[in-house]
């Protein structure tokens, strides 16, 4: 058992994913959910995200919303954390 005060990776991620959740959490905040797809593009330039932030989140699905950072990684294909706590 690991400790869990210990820096790491979440189990289910790498740190390409923790790093690519981040810039996405960053650039979207917390007052957009839920939101879909145009709605994250355009915060996400609002908050002038990094192109390929922008690129990732022009690929979600047009028909879906999301709740919030976690859903949107994992329609991106990210690795997602399996268990919080």
């Amino acid at each position: 058992m690991s400790d869990p005060h210990q820096e790491g990776t979440p189990a289910g991620m790498d740190n390409a994913d923790v790093e690519r959740r981040s810039q996405l959490a960053e650039a979207l905040g917390k007052e957009v959910w839920p939101a879909d797809r145009d709605a994250l593009v355009a915060k996400a330039r609002e908050s002038n995200a990094l192109d390929s932030v922008v690129s990732a989140l022009q690929r979600l699905p047009a028909d879906q919303r999301f709740d919030n950072v976690q859903e949107v990684a994992s329609a991106l294909g990210l690795g997602t954390e399996q268990q919080r706590f």
